[in-house]
């Protein structure tokens, strides 16, 4: 069979996470992932036992409950969401409805590889910024945008926790527009910054070419269920809805995304998690001869490291812990990492682990 090239060249993104690795087991502690260090809600856990009556059943294929309790939480009309089988399948459907063979697309790197991936799979035409603080260099990066073309901002970016302000997001969004650009918005991980009001969503209605994308797998600790949704003007919204696999997001995760959703406590208690233990991973481990920590708004940091990141990794799986090896982030070599922010306990067996080490 003869395929098309873009689709005969694909390669798929790694990616943390325990089956990320050989063999894995439920004793490693897994710092590769950047989920909420809290897991989900204990409100889920009481839904899950419950809810098993109903698997037999197929799921709303409109996801219109949890498109209402979304509408809620967020302050905007049901019309401008849709619901992805986490946020992947909604990054997928985004370039398959926007990019065609002629799109310029624009990527900031070390970013997220599925955008790129995405992209490839719609025969885009890409182009890489290097950046390791957009906002920093946010003149240089906007007249790299083209007429017609689309955006990608991931914010707080991965793997480099950088957090580019609101301000900074509307400018660029207001210049694409100049060019008839669309700005795609990766906020997967705003909810657990210290600044979640530096979220652009209540801009949609202002900047038709907006697109903003939000994940409850690491908000809410969802990842397993995978549940994903992307807020944006209501005609994109209208055709994401109409270019998706039916039933694309399974019963159980709509129940527990809905559940999830409004415990807004959680994601306060979460936070205060994150910033007391980012801190004191960030100064733990910046004070080891073989590490340092790049600033970070989220729960995880990326560290430049004098040991090779795949020897690392190694060496780490030996005690029991995973780290993410950074070298397949596009930009970025064998010198860095990166790790999510966990619980006291376990950031401690890091850190300890990580002194044997340096």
């Amino acid at each position: 069979m003869k395929f098309a090239k873009n689709i005969a060249t694909h390669t798929l993104v790694p990616h943390g996470g325990l089956y990320s690795i050989e063999n894995p087991h439920s004793t490693v502690v897994d710092f590769s992932s950047n989920v909420n260090p809290l897991g989900y809600p204990t409100s889920v856990k009481k839904l899950l036992g419950s809810w098993m009556k109903k698997i037999p059943v197929y799921p709303d294929h409109n996801s219109k409950k949890l498109k209402k309790q979304l509408s809620s939480y967020l302050g905007i009309s049901a019309s401008n969401l849709v619901v992805g089988n986490g946020a992947t399948e909604v990054i997928y459907n985004f370039c398959r409805a926007i990019i065609g063979k002629n799109t310029h697309v624009l990527i900031p790197i070390p970013i997220f590889g599925e955008y790129e991936a995405a992209v490839r799979l719609c025969a885009g035409k890409l182009q890489f910024f290097k950046t390791m603080n957009l906002e920093e260099d946010l003149a240089q990066f906007m007249k790299k945008i083209s007429t017609n073309g689309v955006v990608f901002v991931c914010n707080p970016n991965n793997p480099t926790g950088a957090l580019i302000s609101k301000k900074s997001i509307i400018q660029i969004a207001k210049h694409a527009k100049t060019k008839n650009a669309m700005v795609f918005v990766d906020e997967c991980f705003m909810e657990l910054t210290q600044t979640p009001q530096q979220s652009v969503i209540d801009q949609i209605q202002k900047l038709d070419n907006l697109f903003v994308l939000r994940s409850l797998t690491k908000s809410f600790g969802l990842a397993g269920l995978r549940v994903g949704y992307g807020v944006g003007n209501k005609s994109l919204a209208s055709i994401l809805n109409k270019i998706k696999i039916p039933w694309n997001v399974s019963g159980l995760a709509q129940e527990a995304a809905i559940t999830a959703l409004s415990e807004r406590d959680f994601l306060a208690k979460t936070r205060k998690l994150i910033k007391a233990e980012s801190a004191f991973l960030q100064n733990y481990i910046s004070e080891l001869d073989d590490f340092s920590c790049f600033a970070t708004t989220t729960n995880f940091i990326l560290i430049k490291t004098k040991i090779n990141s795949k020897r690392l990794q190694k060496k780490l799986l030996q005690k029991k812990i995973l780290i993410r090896d950074c070298s397949t982030f596009r930009g970025l070599t064998q010198n860095y990492i990166r790790i999510a922010v966990k619980t006291h306990k376990e950031n401690l067996k890091l850190v300890t682990a990580l002194e044997r080490l340096a």
